[in-house]
């Protein structure tokens, strides 16, 4: 239920949970094979729910992940160029990343990638992430069998840390609600506006395109007229555009 729970992307320590399944199996609790079968399950079922909610949802799903995630303002930006540099690599190495590791099965059902190629390669990721924490706790089962003994004869002192971390967790985030809390007052136009405006005013005003990666390519349709920016060198970008005009930005 952990690895599962992870793989659907909530908080939860997954990679704990197979190191203490492959010491259990050590210790003759469990039966090795059936952890690594039902870890791999586990997080296979996730990541095919969250490429199914990508691949029906789009935007909409990435868009919630990213609001809980570090930097929403380059969430999308950074995994979508990793996906569209790395592709099918990212998808194996995903579970490792922190933060790709949520994102990469919705962005892979966003970018239409086939089922057959995202399960070929999400399962290898799967594999390769399981049972390297299985076998982990697996071979150093008498270092997890002690450090569990240590932690529980220092059961207050480990509940005082535990509830630190998590004030200081929502400290966090509420310093980054604060600070990111400027783009989420951006203006925005509707399309129907912005077609009036192109219609009627279109000498002063310049619509520009700064899809990511993976959702733009060379041969992409843009809005007639429009211009592209290079998401990756805004700083100099923005230096091309014109300040005598009212600028439109569009994106994935």
């Amino acid at each position: 239920l952990v690895v599962l729970a992870e793989a659907l992307g909530l908080p939860v320590p997954a990679a704990i949970a197979l190191i203490y399944g492959g010491a259990a199996a050590a210790a003759g609790h469990l039966s090795l094979p059936l952890v690594l079968i039902w870890a791999l399950a586990a997080m296979t079922c996730g990541d095919l729910c969250l490429y199914f909610l990508g691949r029906y949802t789009g935007w909409g799903l990435l868009a919630f992940l990213c609001k809980v995630s570090a930097s929403p303002e380059t969430c999308i930006l950074r995994s979508a160029e990793s996906f569209y540099k790395k592709g099918k690599i990212t998808l194996v190495i995903a579970k490792f990343v922190p933060g790709l590791n949520t994102m990469a099965p919705p962005l892979a059902g966003s970018m239409k990638m086939r089922l057959g190629q995202f399960l070929r390669f999400d399962v290898m990721g799967a594999l390769l992430y399981t049972s390297a924490y299985i076998l982990a706790g697996f071979l150093f089962h008498g270092l997890v069998a002690s450090f569990t003994s240590g932690i529980l004869a220092a059961q207050h002192a480990v509940g005082l840390v535990i509830v630190a971390g998590v004030l200081a967790y929502i400290a966090y985030r509420a310093w980054l609600y604060r600070k990111w809390s400027i783009y989420r007052v951006v203006p925005r136009i509707k399309v129907q506006e912005l077609a009036e405006r192109l219609a009627t005013d279109s000498d002063h005003v310049l619509v520009a395109d700064v899809r990511s990666h993976g959702y733009y390519d060379a041969g992409a349709e843009r809005i007639q007229g429009s211009m592209r920016l290079e998401p990756n060198n805004l700083p100099e970008e923005v230096k091309k555009l014109p300040r005598d005009k009212d600028i439109f930005v569009y994106c994935t």
